[in-house]
């Protein structure tokens, strides 16, 4: 019988490059003088990263530091959902960030119909939030992972192809 070649379609990224993106983050809040006295916090949940701080500027100034440590530290600026600023309590404002991670189903569907449309003697199977792609041909697969790169920008989430066998 041939030998069968796979590999896992995945959206996700590396937690602890976060979080040292955001300790970093703040850091630099504590230090730079525009933002020392501005009672500014970041903080980062299981799927969430909330910010709280005393101005619209000063949310955006804290957003672009945000997305300069992640693309330093190679995260995916796709991983971040901006979600919509509110004003609380006086003059404060908040900011949730929703962190993607997973494929999910309608997504995974999409893929799978493309990867199978371009590329004929070729296997998908949708298993939670990752597909498992497999084929004879290790051609196919590289194929198929030069086209889910492709992909990832359309469909606006990080996909990366793991465990090549």
């Amino acid at each position: 019988m041939a030998e069968s070649f796979s590999f896992d379609v995945v959206s996700d990224f590396e937690r602890q490059e976060l979080v040292n993106t955001l300790d970093q983050v703040k850091r630099e809040i504590s230090q730079r003088y525009d933002l020392k006295e501005t009672d500014t916090s970041v903080d980062l949940d299981k799927e969430y990263i909330y910010i709280f701080t005393n101005s619209e500027l000063t949310l955006n100034a804290v957003n672009d530091m945000i997305r300069q440590k992640a693309i330093k530290r190679n995260l995916s600026l796709k991983i971040f959902d901006f979600g919509e600023i509110e004003i609380v309590s006086g003059n404060k404002v908040k900011q949730t960030i929703l962190l993607k991670q997973g494929i999910k189903q309608e997504i995974a569907k999409k893929i799978s119909k493309n990867i199978r449309d371009h590329i004929k003697k070729i296997n998908v199977s949708i298993n939670g939030e990752t597909l498992r792609v497999s084929s004879k041909s290790k051609n196919d697969l590289q194929s198929a992972i030069k086209l889910v790169s492709n992909l990832e920008d359309s469909l606006n989430i990080p996909l990366k192809a793991s465990n090549f066998r």
